[in-house]
């Protein structure tokens, strides 16, 4: 657990969580796939156009390493939901982000199964949308149908079977969300087959554009 007002980084005394220089150190933006979020000198790389996903597009603040990798597990794990507000300060930060949020009708969280959210007390990636903006945070929109395998511990081709019927559009809200831009919020992407699952489902009940953003990106 961080102390208050020492950098949960460099322990430079006193500072913000986060110090300045640790986010330009750790932080700055790179060049990343307009589709996957994957760092990538081509504005599309070519695993997406070999094989397009399904988000219209997607953003990551950081790449998902150290020292990232220690603040988001006290994140998750270890019930330190107030880590939400200095990652969406990241992530709001990241080039292009906030036009994607303005121009967004909704924003819509990852859904947690009813086991995981009891496990872990609260949704990682509710926390985060409401963060960046508290007033387009739909959390009841898609709904996670079952538990699932951990999507870290597969392998890509596991990773997609693990997914199938895993979400599911809330009936109550299908006709509000056709035509409309929605952008998914998630902490960590990986292979990105859980935000394309979602999408996909939300594409098919009518949504106009779906992207995502995500506070960390595996490296690839």
């Amino acid at each position: 657990m961080y102390i208050p007002s020492q950098c949960a980084i460099c322990k430079a005394w006193p500072s913000h969580a986060i110090c300045d220089a640790c986010v330009a150190a750790f932080g700055r933006p790179v060049p990343r796939c307009q589709q996957c979020a994957a760092e990538s000198a081509l504005q599309i790389c070519r695993a997406c156009l070999q094989n397009p996903p399904i988000l219209n597009a997607c953003w990551a603040a950081i790449s998902y390493n150290w020292p990232w990798v220690s603040l988001i597990a006290q994140f998750k794990f270890q019930s330190q939901p107030g880590w939400a507000r200095h990652f969406a300060l990241l992530m709001h930060s990241t080039p292009f982000v906030a036009d994607a949020i303005e121009q967004a009708h909704v924003l819509i969280p990852i859904p947690l199964s009813f086991k995981r959210l009891s496990e872990r007390g609260f949704n990682q990636s509710l926390v985060l949308s409401q963060q960046l903006s508290r007033e387009k945070t739909h959390p009841s929109s898609l709904l996670k149908m079952r538990n699932t395998l951990a999507q870290s511990s597969l392998l890509r081709n596991e990773r997609l079977n693990n997914l199938q019927g895993a979400f599911a559009v809330a009936p109550f809200m299908a006709a509000k969300l056709r035509g409309q831009r929605i952008l998914l919020i998630d902490d960590v992407m990986t292979s990105g087959a859980t935000l394309n699952a979602a999408a996909q489902v939300l594409k098919q009940a009518g949504a106009a554009h779906v992207s995502a953003l995500v506070f960390a990106r595996t490296p690839a």
